[in-house]
């Protein structure tokens, strides 16, 4: 097992993301199939949901190239990030078969992040859901759907290091915003770079609503209010007058 050449590789340059330019329009909605319920409450798709799957291929194919013939521990992180997880887990199992190595590719666990209530950081972050000690002398990859502030995985990313004594820490992440509120946090494996804009679908959520629309799409000023005080009751349907700012919650930063 090549273990300095899996450590090595933490510590090299980081898989730099595409880039969604700020003057992108994104793409209208009725362009696509979008969910009847949905589709008023979008301001326009993002990312479609083909071109995320083919970029996560390619992330795959260079996280099994940096941990050649090393078991990766991979750390999901909860809600959100666990469509890009089980996704980035098919990737790998296809191409892991495809190359005939005999090593195990990856095992995996899962973990609850919190950092936000409403649309704003609380700055806190609360961890749940991994045993510490099983992650001990372990390659460990943290499997993430978006990084805002930085905020969240400094802090995650750290804890691991000084508690659970991991060999080796590092993230991907699927989305990468660029917001005057970062940190500096730089994600190892990231998909896409997008304007500092609030984004919803492929299980990224505002208040548990969007979560099962497959594009990555900006939420409009109907769809906040709309699901201001969450999902409505059974036969309630979603209204287009609520009022106030918005809540989002179990997105990470």
């Amino acid at each position: 097992v090549n273990l300095r050449k899996c450590i090595m590789a933490s510590m090299g340059p980081r898989q730099e993301p595409i880039l969604v330019r700020d003057e992108d329009p994104g793409y209208a909605p009725e362009s696509f199939v979008i969910d009847g319920q949905y589709e008023s409450l979008v301001d326009r798709v993002l990312i479609p949901h083909g071109v995320v799957i083919d970029r996560i291929a390619k992330l795959a194919q260079i996280i099994l190239a940096d941990y050649d013939g090393v078991t990766v521990h991979l750390l999901s992180v909860l809600k959100g990030g666990s469509a890009f997880f089980e996704d980035l887990c098919s990737q790998l199992r296809t191409m892991h078969c495809h190359s005939r190595k005999t090593h195990i590719p990856f095992t995996f666990d899962f973990i609850r992040v919190k950092s936000y209530e409403g649309m704003e950081s609380t700055g806190k972050v609360q961890i749940s859901g991994v045993d510490l000690s099983s992650l001990n002398g372990k390659h460990c990859l943290l499997v993430e759907d978006l990084v805002d502030t930085g905020t969240t995985m400094t802090q995650l990313t750290a804890h691991l290091r000084e508690q659970a004594k991991t060999q080796t820490i590092r993230v991907a992440s699927l989305i990468e915003k660029r917001t005057e509120r970062s940190c500096g946090f730089k994600a190892d494996y990231v998909g896409f770079s997008i304007p500092d804009e609030f984004i919803i679908g492929y299980n990224m959520d505002y208040n548990e609503a969007f979560r099962d629309m497959q594009h990555i799409c900006v939420i409009n000023q109907r769809g906040i209010e709309a699901f201001a005080d969450g999902i409505p009751q059974a036969g309630g349907g979603a209204s287009s007058s609520g009022g106030g700012e918005g809540a989002q919650a179990g997105k990470a930063e």
